[in-house]
């Protein structure tokens, strides 16, 4: 199935920043229970980002990458296609492991028509343009030169360079104020009006909630899918439009 063609009706779940790791099995549960309950049967799942807490390479060798793997192929082979869209922890991800879980890679960002509406998809952290200091990073480390030479380094040490990027990533968090965090609403709505979109779907910022952007004298919407710590969640779309639901996990 193209993601870029028009999806059929029934319904379509978009997840996001669920951040797994063998360290929380509670998470990765709830996951492996939506796959088989909400997500199977769907038009599509779509990942947009982060569905690791650190991703090392696709030879990253977490007990959940496995599992997370078979389940994902599980549902790809029982209909339900399942897109992926790299966040800014797994970004590493490649084809080799979208191969073994049966997941098709997408670029960031993506437009699909969904149920008639054109909607982009992003992972959301470019939309983060206030954070100078972070858009600086993720273009160095994104640099195709970059990519190669860390998935080549041996497993041992990018196990320590992601721990070492964790903390300090949430170090700088720590120092800088909310809303430089959270998405430009001018960057949003440049991308709007650019992609032609009426409707925008990222994760990335935790922020779980449907805003309204008016955009060429049109309003235009925009959901952010929950992030997967002490709660869960998804947006889930069909013809009559999208849904926002958040849980406690």
């Amino acid at each position: 199935m193209n993601p870029t063609s028009q999806v059929k009706a029934g319904r379509t779940y978009f997840v996001a920043d669920l951040h797994l790791t063998d360290e929380r099995p509670v998470a990765t549960g709830r996951f492996f229970r939506f796959l088989q309950e909400e997500a199977k049967g769907a038009d599509a799942l779509y990942i947009l980002g982060d569905l690791f807490e650190a991703w090392i390479g696709d030879d990253h060798d977490e007990q959940v990458a496995h599992d997370a793997a078979r389940r994902i192929r599980a549902l790809v082979d029982a209909g339900t296609p399942v897109y992926f869209m790299h966040g800014n922890r797994d970004f590493m991800l490649a084809q080799r492991y979208a191969a073994l879980s049966g997941m098709t890679l997408l670029n960031d960002p993506t437009r699909i028509e969904l149920y008639g509406v054109p909607t982009l998809l992003m992972h959301g952290d470019t939309l983060c343009t206030d954070d100078i200091a972070y858009q600086a990073f993720r273009r160095r480390v994104r640099r195709p030169l970059i990519l190669t030479l860390l998935r080549h380094l041996p497993l041992a040490l990018r196990h320590r360079l992601a721990n070492q990027a964790r903390a300090g990533s949430e170090s700088a968090k720590a120092g800088k104020p909310a809303d430089i965090m959270d998405v430009s609403a001018a960057e949003v709505e440049r991308v709007l009006a650019e992609q032609q979109a009426l409707r925008l779907i990222h994760g990335h910022t935790h922020r779980p909630m449907r805003h309204v952007h008016p955009v060429e004298g049109h309003d235009r919407e925009r959901w952010v899918v929950p992030d997967w710590y002490a709660r869960w969640g998804y947006v889930v779309c069909d013809a009559a439009g999208c849904t926002l639901k958040v849980e406690a996990l």
